[in-house]
């Protein structure tokens, strides 16, 4: 069994915990990058909620620059923060562009509250041949900190 983190990330918190399950799993990890890059100076922060509910409002799905190869992979786990109560637009770009039949997909989201805002449910529906495992919704400030006790006990319940 191979495992692949894939995540992305504007702030580093995501990025935290999904380096975090990598350390732990022993995966490979792989950033979501878009075309376009998000400013990621907090100071900006209300242009950048703007612009992800334009994004979303729209149904904007932001290209993503690099390849991402899922083929070898039998654990996909897909972070990402939370916007507007649900998951960037990127995602839905993500799983327009590949196929995760067969795959399990094991995701996990910072947040500010939201928990996990039904975007598990979301991903069950948009990858019906794949395999979605309970997901670990992580709260802003322990990303930003130590996730790793929260990333070790989540792992362990997983039994994968």
């Amino acid at each position: 069994m191979k495992d692949l983190v894939l995540y992305f990330s504007v702030y580093g918190t995501a990025k935290n915990v999904a380096e975090e399950i990598g350390r732990q799993r022993n995966a490979d990890v792989t950033e979501i990058e878009p075309v376009i890059p998000y400013d990621s100076d907090k100071d900006h922060y209300n242009a950048l909620a703007r612009y992800a509910k334009k994004e979303h409002d729209e149904d904007i799905r932001p290209a993503i620059k690099n390849e991402i190869d899922i083929e070898d992979y039998d654990n996909i786990f897909i972070g990402y923060p939370m916007w507007w109560y649900t998951f960037p637009m990127i995602i839905y770009t993500l799983f327009d562009k590949y196929d995760f039949s067969g795959k399990t997909i094991i995701p996990f989201n910072t947040h500010m509250g939201s928990k996990d805002g039904g975007t598990y449910r979301t991903i069950r529906e948009l990858e019906p041949n794949a395999r979605v495992l309970e997901g670990l919704p992580v709260e802003m400030s322990v990303a930003e900190g130590d996730p790793s006790r929260q990333v070790e006990k989540w792992l362990k319940s997983l039994n994968i």
